[in-house]
């Protein structure tokens, strides 16, 4: 038995293109009505209901925003597409804010159009659009993309782990805007879980049947981004032995979740607005462009609004992507959610491992408290690795943090102790402005009487000796960020964040975001 075609309702003062409209919706099969005033759709939607309501923003008595306002307040299940004049992108975000599923610009392209409308109908509950049909396509893995298994809403979102106010405003933002279609920036510091919250929102969303595709791109070569964003036909390039599609053909009908998308070089921004404006790619060496319809959820740790002032990315594309933002806080800014993110690891620890773990105990989860945790969840989940494989017994050891103490003077310093073999390399003493070992540098601080007196701002002490060592372990290598990485045991993304974030300024002769060596 064939599914109730879907209702429409079309509210443009315009006659031709009410017309227009109304027959390009009629040939796809849906029941239409249409309206060409805020009045007249007021009555149309006191008399019926519909599956969607395509609006235009300006009508002769009053804006098709009040038509939204409407739906929101009496919690009507019509998705709503507002039709804006083109170049507005103002108003267009501010629909978006405002609980529109979807917008587009005029002169309206009708292809685009039934697109649009298609997805509207779809996520309303289970009215099918009359000839839909999700095409597939070679979904390729290239490196920096994944093909996530969707979770359940419910599971995606206790991923979150946390009963803090800050990561329950989180969830909340998340399920409230999963919704829509509008671009969602995800901000946060490396390590918070800013994939957690894509595939949340992905999740939530009525695109969860659908692919979930997520590209880093700052790990795609720039000479391939095209081609891997957008497709290629055969013999586009060299090695190019078959068509193949890109990351937006793949995530049709789903999200596309762009990771640290700061990292995306200018001419790259430009194609990429392109894409999401026109809701469409072309593939390198075609000549026809292939509509796509995909929900865009964009994170960065940088600070994009920063970037767009020293013209290393572009307004318009950051006003395209940060039409919602999510923030998620730094796990320094909510500890009191350490015991439940720690026994979260663990059991996953112990899942992967197929062994048992040690006990958290009181005294560990004392130790984990007393880290900086910069690295945020990623360096607790490593610090959790590191005191599983190294503990003894059915009691979890946490080591507790180095603690770096003030340059002090050699009368400060006693004879250098050797390092333990299982010392982070910041222990070792290299010189009398050397760092003093843990224990010693606990007991300088403790001890009362001591030379170094105790900090009146501890982060910014903190900041100030891990600073002081990138520096040195910098100069050691000839300022080569890899180079230093690897000595320090940290990733080359953690250096050039800790970099930016301490202020680090390269030797003048040198250029800041090349290595050498």
């Amino acid at each position: 038995m064939n599914a109730t075609p879907a209702s429409i309702l079309v509210v443009d003062d315009e006659p031709d293109l009410r017309t227009l409209y109304e027959l390009t919706l009629l040939r796809e099969g849906y029941r239409v009505e249409t309206a060409s005033s805020v009045q007249e759709a007021r009555d149309q939607l006191k008399a019926q209901r519909f599956d969607a309501v395509i609006t235009d923003m300006r009508l002769p008595d009053g804006f098709g925003m009040e038509l939204l306002q409407d739906l929101r307040e009496q919690q009507r299940k019509e998705r709503c597409v507002v039709m804006t004049a083109y170049g507005s992108a103002e108003n267009a975000v501010e629909a978006l804010r405002s609980g529109a599923f979807d917008y587009l610009t005029k002169p309206v392209d009708l292809k685009q159009f039934r697109s649009v409308v298609a997805s509207a109908v779809q996520g309303t509950g289970g009215v099918p659009a009359p000839r839909a049909a999700r095409t597939g396509g070679n979904q390729s893995k290239a490196a920096g993309t994944a093909q996530i298994e969707s979770l359940g809403a419910g599971a995606a979102l206790d991923r979150m782990v946390g009963e803090s106010v800050a990561i329950r405003t989180v969830k909340q933002r998340v399920a409230k805007v999963a919704r829509g279609m509008a671009p969602v920036l995800v901000h946060g510091e490396s390590g918070t879980g800013k994939e957690l919250v894509a595939q949340a929102l992905h999740a939530s969303s009525q695109r969860a049947d659908g692919p979930l595709v997520a590209v880093n791109c700052g790990a795609i070569p720039e000479n391939l981004l095209e081609a891997e964003f957008f497709g290629a036909r055969k013999g586009s390039y060299t090695g190019a032995s078959a068509d193949r599609d890109g990351y937006f053909q793949a995530a049709r009908g789903g999200t596309l979740f762009l990771d640290e998308i700061g990292d995306l070089p200018l001419a790259m921004q430009s194609k990429l607005l392109r894409a999401i404006q026109e809701r469409s790619v072309r593939p390198l060496g075609s000549t026809q462009e292939e509509t796509v319809d995909v929900r865009i959820v964009s994170a960065t740790h940088r600070d994009l609004a920063a970037d767009v002032q020293s013209g290393r990315f572009r307004q318009d594309l950051y006003y395209r992507l940060n039409v919602i933002e999510i923030v998620i806080p730094p796990l320094r800014e909510r500890r009191e959610d350490l015991p439940a993110l720690c026994a979260a690891l663990l059991s996953r620890i112990a899942q992967e491992s197929g062994m048992p773990v040690p006990r958290l105990t009181e005294q560990a989860l004392a130790a984990i408290a007393a880290h900086p945790l910069t690295g945020n969840v990623r360096e607790l989940e490593n610090l959790l690795h590191r005191a599983v494989a190294l503990s003894d017994g059915d009691e979890l050891h946490v080591e507790g943090p180095t603690v770096f103490a003030e340059p002090a003077s050699p009368r400060a310093v006693s004879s250098p102790a050797a390092p333990r073999s299982d010392a982070s390399p910041f222990t070792a003493h290299t010189s009398s402005d050397s760092i003093l070992p843990s224990a010693q540098a606990s007991s300088a601080v403790n001890t009362p009487g001591s030379s170094v007196p105790l900090p009146s701002d501890l982060q910014a002490w903190l900041d100030q000796q891990e600073r002081d060592i990138l520096i040195r372990a910098l100069r050691d290598t000839g300022f080569n960020r890899t180079a230093t990485a690897a000595r320090l045991g940290i990733s080359l993304r953690q250096i050039r964040y800790r970099i930016a974030r301490l202020n680090i300024a390269a030797p003048n002769d040198l250029d800041p975001n090349e290595d050498i060596g």
